[in-house]
């Protein structure tokens, strides 16, 4: 069967018309394919075009097999007694106590749902502070007493697992030895299946209370906006009892050959091309984005979509994004908590659909040089639980005067936490990404559009609240189209933080990161403003100024206080950035010093104050953020250098000498004289080789040396440090050096798949 898949993988070669694929390429997929020691069956029979995935019959429609893996409100009122059933949606829907009372129950219909769809085990499936899930898995048995087993899950191994703590990032609160750490369970987003285990969602704590996940703040972020924006809310309708924010993100990705990627050990270990030159086509023409979707691509996205909506996971948008092999994938809107649960689910799924196609899927912010990153743009929104969107324009005054309330302190919270806003979003990936090719710059700000740029401007000098328009018409000379309704504001793809006409959009999330780092950062921003807000409102209100009035005034205020923050031009020009300076804005591009910003006084005390996280906390987070650093940078000074001593240089030196040996041949068939005129070109391009290799040899050994410095470093901040301002830049500078020797080494010689193979074999 490897025969077979690697014949396969070779007639796609060849019926792509790659002519120009390195005869080493070519033997290296065989070599590296051959050797794989666990080549899945399904691999295999995807590689021949067959799915692996369960295809429903063609007469099913999504709706049929839409959450048939999660134990959902259906499941639970099938599986659960009425009573048990009303408690646990009571604490769901409406944040009320969870009554221990009731986790037996919960975990036998559970067990007995999960047993019926073929589960052996379960496990508890959390968030730690390495970007990825984390979970260890247990069979449902027990001894039975006669010398067998029996199928068991009690309440208490559904509410709480003991994981050790002391195995993930912990940023100094548990020492190795000190070893406890608990797992709890997280009832507001539902358990779910994967293969024969029954996933259950939960929070990642120490053994002292400390958080050491994502998931444990997030949901304290959401109590904290929820109160806050329910309070204001309450100024426009009595009757709102609570705010729920919805999150709905945008997941971009790249796919690249397996055998490719098998043959680049920098992709294979880091997730990006630490070296390779730029395709003479890449994305200039254009012509992808959008673009008709290969049909190997189609079929592993219908994979995945179907796996996907199996989950519970309202896969909604798939595409060709701008850059060659890259791609989205985009659900509807969802429940904040539930949202981020699904963006690491999809992210495990991708991969693993991807390698029953033939691919693998890339989830670095910036796997190629010179085109496109990946983002996972946040579109953020709050709505109550009497159907208003808080971000969405009205029909009146009334309606429109909370629309700007909403909108006007999402401004000012960005702006009083701007830095942090940035700092969420940071991580040594992303700094490749921000600023480049369409990803926005590393300076927070809002693009509102000149429609509602006007409305504030208006309110900041005068008491009217404007009408504003939610959408407007448009027509077009010719009589066989319909009227088109056009947005009140336009897109500014450099906007890191833009309004998008019933929510704001955070593009500067990075494609590989947790959403509920960004999302615990601007809940609690804005949960703190409102309730500043709020405070200001009614010291007004008591002093007998009319609740309209007050609400004006105090929104005046605002829009003042956050026009630092709005910015509706072009934030790619050197101009902007200057202009950011003098506004306040943070500006700081280092990624170790961006994360000072969490342990900044005002920081701290937000985090304090909403009840969301301690400094204790907040300090650890930093010290795994400063160690993550230095770890991603050192394993890519470690790769290249090793690539560059036992690939390149090894490959250049024997094209090198096979220059030398045509030099010599000429000078003796034709003589010294003559031979040397017409060799001039290979003496030039021996000499450039020697020159490049000597760089290449010095600059490893000084990067190597480098790292020896830093790895002396006692704090992680400062060893951080270190590796941004003097290791990392060595990486580009030994790359230029390869990148130069790629275009003039035989083809057939060099070892690595270039990226005209890497981005346009798919």
């Amino acid at each position: 069967m490897v025969w077979l898949y690697i014949c396969k993988r070779l007639t796609n070669l060849q019926k792509e018309n790659i002519a120009n694929v390195s005869g080493y390429v070519a033997r290296n997929i065989i070599n590296q394919v051959n050797n794989m020691s666990k080549l899945r069956f399904e691999v295999v029979t995807a590689a021949f075009g067959k799915s692996a995935v369960d295809v429903p019959n063609k007469t099913e429609r999504p709706s049929d097999y839409y959450a048939v893996k999660v134990f959902n409100r259906e499941k639970m009122f099938k599986y659960l007694p009425k009573d048990i059933y009303n408690s646990l949606i009571d604490v769901i829907d409406n944040g009320a106590s969870f009554d221990g009372s009731i986790a037996d129950a919960v975990a036998e219909g559970m067990k007995k749902w999960a047993i019926e769809n073929n589960a052996t085990h379960y496990t508890h499936w959390f968030h730690p502070l390495t970007e990825t899930t984390a979970e260890k898995h247990d069979a449902f048995i027990e001894h039975d007493g006669k010398g067998g087993v029996l199928e068991e899950f009690s309440g208490k191994l559904l509410v709480q697992q003991e994981p050790d703590a002391s195995s993930f990032p912990n940023g100094g609160i548990r020492s190795t030895f000190e070893a406890r750490g608990y797992s709890a369970w997280d009832p507001t987003s539902p358990a779910f299946l994967i293969g024969d285990t029954l996933c259950i969602p939960t929070v990642f704590i120490s053994y002292t209370g400390e958080a050491l996940d994502y998931k444990a703040p997030l949901l304290k972020s959401l109590r904290a906006v929820d109160k806050a924006a329910t309070d204001v809310c309450r100024y426009f309708d009595k009757n709102v009892k609570k705010v729920t924010t919805y999150l709905g993100w945008e997941q971009e990705y790249f796919l690249v050959d397996e055998g490719m990627l098998l043959a680049r050990p920098d992709l294979l270990l880091t997730g990006r091309t630490l070296m390779g030159h730029d395709s003479a086509k890449n994305q200039q023409l254009e012509d992808h984005y959008f673009g008709s979707i290969p049909a190997r691509v189609a079929a592993f996205m219908k994979d995945l979509e179907i796996e996907a909506m199996k989950l519970g996971i309202p896969a909604k948008t798939c595409h060709n994004e701008a850059a060659p092999n890259q791609f989205e994938l985009a659900p509807i809107y969802e429940e904040c908590n539930l949202a981020v649960d699904h963006n690491m689910l999809i992210m495990a799924l991708m991969k693993e659909v991807a390698r029953r196609h033939g691919f693998r899927v890339l989830l670095h912010e910036k796997p190629f040089k010179g085109v496109n990153g990946s983002g996972k743009h946040n579109n953020w929104s709050l709505g109550t639980d009497t159907g208003t969107l808080l971000m969405a324009p009205g029909k009146t005054d009334k309606d429109n005067l909370r629309f700007i309330t909403f909108v006007v302190n999402t401004l000012a919270a960005i702006y009083r936490h701007n830095g942090l806003l940035k700092a969420s979003i940071m991580s040594a990936a992303n700094a490749h990404r921000l600023g480049a090719a369409e990803a926005p710059p590393a300076i927070i700000s809002s693009f509102l559009g000149s429609h509602l740029s006007s409305i504030l401007d208006h309110m900041e000098t005068t008491d009217d609240v404007v009408k504003i328009l939610s959408k407007r018409e448009l027509r077009l000379n010719i009589p066989a189209l319909p009227e088109l309704m056009i947005d009140n504001t336009d897109r500014n793809r450099t906007s890191p933080f833009a309004f998008t006409g019933n929510r704001f959009e955070f593009r500067a999330v990075g494609s590989e990161a947790n959403c509920a780092s960004a999302m615990i950062a601007l809940n609690t921003a804005m949960a703190e403003q409102l309730t500043i807000f709020k405070k200001e409102v009614d010291t007004l209100i008591e002093k007998g100024v009319a609740k309209e009035d007050a609400l004006v005034k105090i929104i005046r205020k605002y829009i003042k206080y956050s026009k630092p923050v709005r910015f509706d031009g072009n934030g790619y020009s050197d101009e902007w950035r200057r202009e950011a300076i003098k506004r306040g804005l943070d500006c700081e591009a280092s990624a170790p010093i961006v994360f000072d910003r969490y342990l900044d006084k005002e920081s701290v005390e937000m985090f304090r104050k909403m009840e969301v996280m301690t400094e204790t906390e907040l300090k650890a987070r930093n010290e795994i953020k400063w160690e993550m650093y230095t770890k991603k940078v050192q394993i890519e000074a470690r790769v290249l250098g090793d690539l560059a001593l036992n690939h390149i240089i090894p490959t250049a030196t024997k094209y090198q000498s096979s220059l030398l040996d045509n030099v010599i041949k000429m000078e003796q068939v034709i003589g010294k004289e003559e031979g040397d005129k017409m060799s001039q070109e290979n003496i030039s391009l021996i000499k450039e080789i020697a020159v490049r290799v000597t760089e290449i040899r010095r600059l490893v050994h000084e990067m190597v040396e480098r790292r020896k410095v830093a790895n002396k470093i006692a704090t992680e901040r400062d060893k951080a440090i270190a590796y941004h301002d003097t290791v990392a830049p060595m990486l580009e500078e030994i790359r230029t050096h390869i990148d130069k020797l790629e275009l003039v080494v035989d083809n057939e010689l060099w070892t690595l798949p270039k990226y005209r193979e890497l981005l346009f074999i798919c």
